[in-house]
């Protein structure tokens, strides 16, 4: 069996049929782009997207593995936590979450944190520091077991800042 061409169809008054070259050239462009796609697919990492990967969507965990939950607070003078994570200071978790890096290299960063707070919450308790602190939820068989660990990343004293 021979597979044939589509007949040529004459194109209807005023409109222009994209020559031979322009659609070899829009093909290749497409060709390019699949193998972009595929090989940051392949070998790329998530700075590469939409040409490598978003494993947030595309692995999944094992099922064993701790689950982490980062949150930031102020502690007051008193000891208690005040939650500055979630909104409460101008960023979205995955925004704040993107420049942990930046804040364990220059701790300072999390005294702009809490100022952001201070701004929004006027009434708010006195904070004397800021901590980022990182949750491990142990899971077995994928079910949490209700144990879990806090770790204290980064923390930053507000005494004499500002």
């Amino acid at each position: 069996m021979t597979l044939q061409s589509a007949p040529e169809v004459a194109a209807p008054p005023g409109v222009q049929r994209l020559p031979t070259a322009g659609r070899r050239g829009r093909l290749a462009a497409a060709a390019l782009v699949l193998g972009l796609l595929l090989t940051g697919t392949v070998w790329g990492e998530d700075s590469e997207f939409p040409f490598g990967p978003f494993r947030m969507y595309s692995t999944r965990a094992a099922p064993d593995a701790p689950v982490v939950s980062t949150r930031v607070v102020g502690l007051t003078a008193a000891g208690e936590e005040v939650r500055l994570s979630g909104g409460e200071v101008g960023l979205r978790r995955a925004e704040f979450e993107g420049q942990l890096v930046r804040l364990v290299d220059d701790p300072s960063l999390l005294g702009l944190v809490a100022d952001s707070y201070g701004t929004a919450n006027p009434d708010g308790p006195d904070l004397v520091s800021v901590e980022v602190v990182q949750r491990r939820f142990e899971l077995v068989g994928g079910a949490r077991t209700g144990a879990y660990t806090d770790d204290v990343l980064v923390s930053f004293d507000l005494d004499g800042a500002a």
